[in-house]
């Protein structure tokens, strides 16, 4: 298959439906205010970037907010669509470096898009409630100093990792030492 008969998603999917899919999902029973609560809302324009995202106006509390307020999405520069698609991606438990080159965009951007997407979805979901009761059959003991090189004692001169004015002085004591036994 040649690189023209490829097909680019980010082609396929447009920003009208997304933010149509976001509306759907954040208000399934219709727009509400983010900062009161309150129902009475009026179309307030639109985005001068994106066209598709809907500003809105409280009529309580005479606040100003879009489809993306208060959401992991709101206040990035990439558009809608390639969040949904970032989104999409990470469903399929691709790598960060194969979304980057699905979408064209730079790897660290990528971290960062998913890293948010991620904080979103914990800070969402229920906190997990155990209960009943734990056992515990034996202990696991360390015996050693596997991983904690410090607490090994050094045997025989002073090892690589010395000082070099310690090398010397402790050359200097060893050539006095000898002189003086001698």
């Amino acid at each position: 298959m040649t690189a023209p008969d490829l097909v680019n998603l980010s082609a396929l999917i447009d920003d009208a439906k997304c933010f149509a899919l976001v509306r759907q999902h954040r208000w399934p029973e219709g727009v509400r205010c983010p900062a009161c609560g309150g129902t009475s809302v009026v179309r307030d324009g639109c985005d001068d970037r994106q066209v598709h995202r809907q500003r809105y106006r409280c009529k309580g509390c005479a606040g100003r907010f879009d489809d993306l307020t208060g959401t992991v999405l709101a206040g990035h520069h990439q558009p809608l669509r390639v969040w949904v698609l970032c989104l999409y991606f990470m469903g399929l438990n691709l790598s960060n470096r194969q979304i980057a080159q699905e979408l064209g965009l730079n790897g660290s951007d990528v971290q960062a898009m998913t890293e948010q997407l991620r904080r979103g979805l914990v800070a969402k979901a229920a906190p997990v409630q155990l209960g009943g009761g734990v056992e515990i059959d034996e202990v696991y003991v360390v015996a050693g100093h596997k991983g904690q090189p410090a607490a090994v004692a050094k045997r025989g001169g002073l090892g690589a990792a010395a000082d070099w004015r310690e090398r010397r002085a402790a050359a200097r004591w060893r050539r006095t030492s000898r002189r003086s036994s001698a």
